[in-house]
């Protein structure tokens, strides 16, 4: 009996190591698939970081160009508001300049026309045919002389 026993019993180890093996070869193929998964799958992280990263190259790339383009315009834009800016203050000095001649002429001519109106007062005096010689001889009685000179905008264009 204890041979028989022994040898069910052997038997039993037998299957149970047989099996324990069976088991070990089972844990270490799912260990295997498992890392293998893991490879593939840190292998497609690794790409789409990749491809993440490629995209983002691009985005700065085209950022850069684009701030570029933006800076050009801001320069060019400038450098056009500096020449307008002084061609304004150009045109304000100009202004200034022409108002006070301007003022002068204007001056000059009411004097002229006070000093007419006393040359007339004496010219009424003298004879007709005399004061009609003199004044139509003299330049300071034309009529648009009587006149204020005024400034027109043909006068400013060059």
């Amino acid at each position: 009996m204890p041979s028989s026993s022994g040898n069910s019993s052997g038997s039993s180890l037998l299957h149970n190591s047989g099996s324990e093996e069976d088991i070990q070869l089972l844990m270490d193929q799912r260990k295997r698939k498992r890392m293998q998964s893991n490879r593939e799958s840190a292998r497609r992280s690794r790409q789409k970081k990749q491809q993440h990263l490629d995209k983002l190259m691009s985005q700065v790339t085209e950022l850069r160009k684009d701030n570029n383009q933006i800076l050009t315009s801001i320069n060019i834009t400038t450098q056009h508001y500096l020449n307008v800016e002084a061609e304004n203050s150009i045109l304000r000095a100009q202004l200034v300049e022409l108002s006070q001649r301007l003022e002068s002429l204007n001056e000059i001519l009411s004097y002229i026309n006070t000093s007419n109106r006393v040359f007339e007062t004496e010219d009424l005096q003298s004879t007709a045919a005399a004061a009609a010689a003199d004044t139509f001889m003299n330049p300071l009685n034309l009529i648009y002389l009587n006149h204020p000179i005024m400034a027109s905008p043909d006068f400013f264009q060059y």
